[in-house]
């Protein structure tokens, strides 16, 4: 049994420089703990197997869904898109993102394409 750890989201997020490469920070309940930056627009994806969890800690994010609805994100602000639903996060400026998702999810729905999500 591990004991208390604190994590600092900016000194993770100040450790590397890349976009859509989602990095673990924690994880709880089999699930991964991720900072990630955005710049651009993300392909379009799904995760037949679980919902996203999107929470914007700085920055501007777009969340486009398959039904052409878009929900707009700032900081401290989160959104859940449903297990199943074809969605793209998109950023015009460089935004900084706390994601969870459980171990092992492709971030793009596909393993073949998936970023490997390295532990720092």
């Amino acid at each position: 049994m591990g004991g208390l750890t604190k994590v600092t989201l900016a000194e993770k997020l100040a450790m590397f420089d890349s976009h859509w490469d989602p990095h673990v920070v924690a994880g709880y309940n089999g699930n991964d703990v991720m900072v990630v930056k955005f710049a651009g627009e993300f392909p379009f994806h799904r995760h037949d197997g679980t919902d996203d969890f999107f929470l914007v800690l700085e920055g501007e994010v777009v969340l486009d869904g398959e039904d052409g609805d878009s929900v707009t994100l700032g900081p401290g602000e989160l959104c859940v898109v449903p297990k199943g639903m074809e969605h793209r996060p998109r950023a015009v400026a460089e935004a900084k993102v706390l994601l969870i998702e459980p171990a092992g999810e492709p971030n793009t729905g596909d393993p073949a394409t998936a970023a490997r999500k390295p532990r720092i």
